[in-house]
Parts: C-alpha cells; structure tokens; sequence
C-alpha cells in the first residue's frame, strides 16, 4: 500500500504540472480519481494487458490528459464511447462530466469486468460498461454523441456506429494529425461539421477532434 501512495503522489505531480498548462478546471476530488483510475489500470494491466503503455507515469499524459482535454467539448447529455478499451476516453470523461452519461462500449469481457470494477471502487456512477460489437449494440435511449477514439477510420466508424445517433446527435472522432484523406471519403448522408485543434501539454504530436454530423433525411 505504501508503494501505491507513493506512486500516486508522483503521478498526481505529473498530472498537476500537466493540467496547469491547460485552461481546463480539475478539483482535487476530480484529480485523485484519475490518478486512482490509472493505479487501477496499472494493476489490472499485469494480468489483463488493458493497454500497451506500461508506463504508469506515460498514462497520465497519453490516457488522462489527452482524454480529458475534450471535455470543453462535451456540450450534450448521453455519449457512447465505442471501442472503449479498458474505458478511454470515457471514463477520465466521466470524472470530468459528472453530470453527463457515457455508455462505455466494448467487445472484450476482461476490458468490460474491468470498467464495471472502476465503477464499483471508485464509486463513478455516470458510466455504463456494455459488453457488445458496435454494430449489433441497440441503445435503450436516445444517445447524442458518439465518441471514438483510435477506433477505426472515419469511414469505417460511421459505417458501424450510423444507427447510434439520429440527425440531432454528433460523432466526435478523435484522431492524431488530421486525416484529409479519410475526411475525403466521408460516406454519402454524413457532413464535416468542423476539426478542433488540442493542445495536450507533455504529449509529442498533434491532436484533432474530427466532429461530423448526420444529414437529416427527407
């Protein structure tokens, strides 16, 4: 337990010198469950191999921060984050959007055990882990928004997620650099809203949210 706190505290330093250097509000509640949600992960991550990223300290920034820097984004009430993985970006979402809900898709039993078991210990009740293929999940209410995040292509992401959304709702890709090919081979029906740029402090590379919108049908 001591090795824990200790891991904490140096994370929570990372994070903190992070945040600073954003104009994003993060209280101290909100920070420490972050960080326990990455001490989480790090521990499940030894058996269950949730991430590729071993480094506890290189989550902070490429799974928290670049999560999180969306949430100024967020101006709806129900998401869906397909493809979520071990629960990114959705769950450093959902710690920032207390007042949001986000279902957190995903079609591995290990990856969902594990968010319901975030769910559980660090009491987080505005998430809803569901174990299922994109394509054959059928909300039971009315989603407006779909998140995805190093999911698949632009093309390929509205292909299995069209029937997530009706034309009120929005799809927000989150990508590295922006992809102009896959923004030129946008399926017919779907338009480009509009590319927002994020800074994410101690991340190399560039960050887009690629937001597109259904066009309504006649």
């Amino acid at each position: 337990m001591k090795e824990q706190y200790i891991l904490g505290e140096e994370l929570l330093t990372i994070l903190k010198k992070s945040i600073n250097n954003t104009s994003l509000e993060v209280s101290e509640q909100q920070q420490k469950l972050l960080i326990n949600y990455i001490l989480m992960v790090n521990r499940w991550n030894k058996a269950f191999n949730l991430t590729s990223i071993r480094e506890p300290e290189k989550m902070v920034i490429k799974h928290i921060v670049d999560s999180i820097v969306v949430a100024p984004y967020l101006d709806k009430m129900h998401y869906i984050d397909v493809g979520t993985g071990p629960g990114l970006p959705g769950i450093p979402l959902a710690i920032m959007c207390p007042d949001k809900h986000f279902v957190l898709l995903d079609s591995l039993g290990k990856r969902v055990r594990f968010m319901k078991q975030v769910a559980h210990e660090l009491n987080i009740k505005n998430i809803e882990p569901v174990q299922s293929r994109v394509e054959d999940y059928v909300p039971t209410f009315k989603i407006d928004g779909v998140l995805s995040r190093a999911f698949a292509s632009l093309k390929d992401m509205l292909h299995w997620c069209q029937h997530l959304v009706d034309s009120h709702g929005v799809y927000l890709a989150l990508k590295g650099q922006l992809p102009l090919d896959e923004l030129e081979e946008l399926p017919i029906g779907f338009t480009l809203q509009e590319t927002i740029k994020l800074d994410v402090p101690g991340l190399d590379g560039e960050r887009h949210i690629v937001k597109i919108i259904k066009q309504p049908s006649d």
